[in-house]
């Protein structure tokens, strides 16, 4: 259970350090996905360390099992042949394989246990970690999104602390508005002076007809008068 408890510490020490310092929220996420799987990695060579110790503690139990079973074999073997000193003998060297034997399986029995509880942690770290990247890219948009927002706030405080900003703003707007002013007022005048010199010309042209009138009529007065007319 060591190598978990280690694993812990250095993933929460690396956790702290780049939050403390977290930039990018992205950026700290990868690196947290990397950090993991590399201590995954690591964990999985100390649990198959395990397992090969297990196996070995296996196998050497059953050796001494066997060779207990040899020594047996042998002590029937010299019974038969009516040599029962060397069958004692043989007895003896079959209690020593089965006290090493029980040994080896109460070790082995043990190292099984730790094994089968490495296996369940090992398991369980891996489950975590790809909890943790199927949840990366939806923290990575939450952080996105938030970030966008403050560039919106940000922006709108800004342009709302600059109120001389929209103080010049409202002066040109103002400013267009009189320039219209300006121009329609310049075309109402030219409409007028046009309408103005048109009824001069008509004016004119009347005043020219009624005085050709008036001094035809005077002339033909003029004639009715003359002698002989």
């Amino acid at each position: 259970m060591g190598i978990f408890s280690r694993l812990k510490t250095l993933i929460s020490a690396n956790v702290n350090s780049l939050i403390g310092k977290a930039e990018k929220p992205e950026k700290m996420l990868n690196q947290l996905i990397i950090e993991m799987n590399e201590q995954l990695i690591e964990s999985k060579k100390a649990v198959a360390m395990a397992i090969a110790d297990e196996k070995k503690l296996e196998r050497e139990k059953d050796n001494q099992f066997a060779q207990a079973k040899e020594w047996e074999r042998k002590a029937m073997l010299a019974v038969t042949n009516g040599k029962d000193d060397l069958a004692k003998e043989a007895l003896l060297r079959k209690q020593e394989y089965d006290n090493a034997a029980a040994e080896y399986q109460k070790q082995w029995e043990s190292q099984k246990s730790s094994v089968d509880h490495l296996k369940e942690s090992l398991k369980e770290l891996q489950n975590k970690i790809e909890e943790a990247q199927r949840k990366k890219n939806l923290l990575i948009a939450r952080a996105k999104r938030a970030e966008a927002q403050q560039k919106i706030q940000d922006t709108i405080s800004t342009v709302s602390g600059n109120r001389s900003a929209f103080e010049a703003f409202d002066r040109m707007a103002t400013k267009v508005d009189e320039m219209e002013a300006m121009a329609d007022a310049s075309k109402e005048l030219q409409d007028l002076s046009n309408d103005s010199n048109l009824e001069r010309k008509f004016k004119e042209l009347e005043r020219s007809d009624s005085t050709a009138d008036m001094m035809l009529l005077e002339l033909k007065e003029k004639m009715k008068a003359l002698p002989g007319s």
